[in-house]
C-alpha cells in the first residue's frame, strides 16, 4: 500500500495562493507522500484545459510519485431528463481527463439531498436513476481500463449499506467504492464496522479523522452536525476519535494493496495537518 495525499487537503494553501497545483504535488513528494490524488479546484477546469492536464501528469512524473486517482463532484438527482443527460455527459468528459492523467481510478459523487430528505424511502426512489448514471459512466471508463467509484459522501450516500446496494445494482466489475473512513461518522455509523462492510468492494481509500461529541454537548464554533444531530470536527489523522489502527488492520487483512489517501479537514494549518496525518498512517502501518 502507498500512502499519499489528496490535493484537497491543501486547498487552503491553494486558495490563498501560497502554492499552485504544481507546488502542491511537489509538497506532497517533499513531505513523504508516495502518491497524489488529484482533486482539482473548479477554476482549473481540466476538462477544458488539456495542456494543464498534461502538465500535471508530467509534474508527478518528474517528482517520482504516482497520480493515484482523479476525484470530482457529481449529482445524478436532476430536475429533468435533459439535465440528467447533461450531467452524465459532463462526467464522461471527466473520465477522459482521468485517462489523460494516466490514472486507472476515478471517483465521482452520485447524489446528495438535504438532511430532511435523506431517508431510506427517498433513497429507494432515487436509486434507479443513480444506478443508470453510474453504469453508463463505468461503461465509458471501461475502454480506458479505468475503475470508477462512488464515495460514501454527502449524507444521502454515506451509509455503508447504501453504497453496497449501489455497487451491487450497477453490477460492473469496474465500478466500486472509494471508502472514506471518516465520512461514515456523518451518518452516525461506526467507521470500523462500516469499513468491514465495504472493504471487499473498495478501489481506493481515504483516511480522514474526526473529533466526536454527542448531540447534547454542543462544542460551539467549528463543529458541524451529523444526520442524527451529533457534532463532528475535522482532526489530524491519528489524533481524532477514529480507531485508525483497527481500520488499518481490517484493510491489511482484507488483502487490499492499493492507495491510501490522507484527507485533512481540521482547523490546524493545512500543511501541518497533512504532513502529520501521512506520517501517522505510515507509522501505524508498521505497528500493526
Amino acid at each position: 500500500m502507498k500512502v499519499g495525499l489528496s490535493t484537497y487537503s491543501l486547498s487552503r494553501a491553494y486558495s490563498e495562493k501560497e502554492m499552485d497545483i504544481f507546488g502542491v504535488i511537489q509538497w506532497i513528494r517533499d513531505n513523504g507522500g508516495e502518491h497524489a490524488e488529484i482533486s482539482p479546484p473548479a477554476e482549473l477546469n481540466l476538462a477544458k484545459n488539456p495542456e494543464m492536464t498534461k502538465a500535471i501528469r508530467q509534474k508527478a512524473k518528474d517528482c517520482g510519485i504516482d497520480i493515484s486517482s482523479y476525484t470530482i463532484g457529481a449529482s445524478f438527482i436532476q430536475s429533468d431528463k435533459t439535465a440528467f443527460e447533461t450531467e452524465i455527459k459532463r462526467v464522461m468528459k471527466e473520465v477522459d481527463v482521468a485517462n489523460a492523467l494516466g490514472v486507472k481510478l476515478m471517483r465521482h459523487d452520485a447524489a446528495s439531498r438535504p438532511i430532511p430528505e435523506c431517508g431510506i424511502e427517498q433513497f429507494e426512489k432515487d436509486l434507479p436513476k443513480i444506478v443508470e448514471a453510474c453504469a453508463r459512466i463505468a461503461d465509458h471508463a471501461k475502454q480506458y481500463g479505468i475503475t470508477t467509484s462512488v464515495e460514501n459522501h454527502g449524507f444521502f450516500m454515506q451509509k455503508s449499506d447504501r453504497v453496497r446496494r449501489l455497487v451491487s445494482e450497477v453490477g460492473r466489475p469496474n465500478f466500486k467504492t472509494t471508502i472514506d473512513i471518516g465520512n461514515f461518522m456523518c451518518a452516525d455509523e461506526n467507521p470500523v464496522a462500516a469499513v468491514k462492510n465495504n472493504i471487499s468492494i473498495a478501489s481506493h481509500i481515504h483516511f480522514k479523522d474526526f473529533y466526536f461529541r454527542p448531540f447534547y454537548a454542543n462544542p460551539g464554533e467549528g463543529w458541524f452536525q451529523t444526520l442524527s444531530g451529533n457534532f463532528l470536527r475535522g482532526a489530524i489523522v491519528g489524533q481524532g476519535d477514529i480507531d485508525i489502527r483497527a481500520v488499518l488492520k481490517i484493510i491489511k487483512e482484507s488483502g487490499y494493496g492499493g492507495y491510501l489517501s490522507i484527507e485533512f479537514e481540521g482547523m490546524e494549518e493545512c500543511k501541518l495537518g497533512s504532513r502529520i496525518g501521512m506520517a501517522n498512517v505510515k507509522r501505524f502501518l508498521k505497528e500493526i
